[in-house]
């Protein structure tokens, strides 16, 4: 059996027609919406979630094409767009009794989450955005040799056929090369969730590949479209970052303000799966947001 988040309910909510997220609910007091990473299930918020139920109602979905929630057929190209999933989140919110909440994103749950900000501003009062770029600003400072650490992203970018065959011959290697690669702490993943993770990535071969190519796509033309129009995040905005950008050679701080003008930005020293590296560390950078 697959670890749970201990002390959180476990459900299954309808967001869409044909769309049933699993979600684990803890806490009571304001909520706050956790959602989860590449390649992960809601259970890496478990420390977080944890703490942050004492005085908060806390809400941890499998987002749609992940775990044990639904996974639809991609049909035009929009079923995995980052609005299509920002959607999901905010009715799973109301479905649950809340009109406007708090949202924190992992990776490509950060990306739903900057999506939700933009698309559902009445609903969302604070973000929190884990390790992620926006999607326009990840693809420009992508360049050269250097592009090779995001060699995923354009793998998964092609079209329906060759990375779903390429990724479904050899899935664990594939999906364990990023729990391995991206944590400096080994120990913050154990054996059991490292498992879980693996079989739940395993079963969903071809809606995380439709999310990513997605990102190649769609979500580039809809982020355009809000950079032209000037549209911007108007609630507090916290960041939490790796120090990529002196990897790289961007100012990320800089390319996030552009978005966020509300913004507490921070770079870590954990590896990419911080709430599991550094929950601590994660926890009181939400609190402070939270309390804004």
């Amino acid at each position: 059996m697959d670890p749970t988040i201990n002390g959180f309910d476990y459900r299954r909510v309808t967001v869409a027609e044909g769309v049933t997220l699993n979600v684990a609910v803890g806490g009571s007091g304001p909520p706050i919406v956790l959602l989860h990473g590449f390649p992960q299930t809601h259970l890496m918020w478990r420390h977080v979630a944890a703490d942050l139920a004492a005085d908060h109602t806390v809400i941890c979905p499998d987002l749609r094409g992940y775990g044990d929630s639904d996974k639809p057929v991609d049909v035009d190209g929009s079923g995995y767009a980052k609005r299509t999933m920002a959607a999901d989140v905010v009715a799973l919110a109301r479905a649950l009794g809340h009109e406007r909440f708090a949202l924190a994103g992992h990776d490509r749950g950060a990306l739903v989450a900057f999506r939700a900000g933009l698309d559902h501003p009445e609903a969302i009062s604070q973000l929190a955005l884990l390790d992620v770029l926006p999607t326009l600003d990840m693809w420009d400072v992508l360049h050269g040799a250097s592009a090779a650490v995001a060699f995923h992203l354009y793998l998964m970018a092609q079209p329906p056929g060759l990375p779903e065959e390429l990724i479904g011959g050899s899935p664990d290697a594939f999906f364990g090369h990023f729990l391995d690669a991206w944590t400096r702490d080994p120990e913050a993943l154990p054996a059991d969730v490292r498992a879980a993770y693996l079989s739940a990535s395993r079963a969903a071969v071809t809606s995380i590949v439709a999310d990513y190519r997605a990102s190649a796509g769609i979500d580039v033309a809809h982020d355009t479209t809000d950079r032209a129009a000037g549209n911007q995040l108007r609630m507090p905005v916290t960041v939490l970052q790796q120090d990529w950008g002196a990897a790289l050679g961007y100012d990320a701080a800089g390319l996030w303000r552009a978005w966020a003008p509300d913004l507490s930005h921070q770079t870590v020293t954990c590896g990419h799966f911080m709430a599991e590296e550094a929950p601590a560390e994660v926890v009181r950078a939400l609190r402070a947001l939270l309390a804004r």
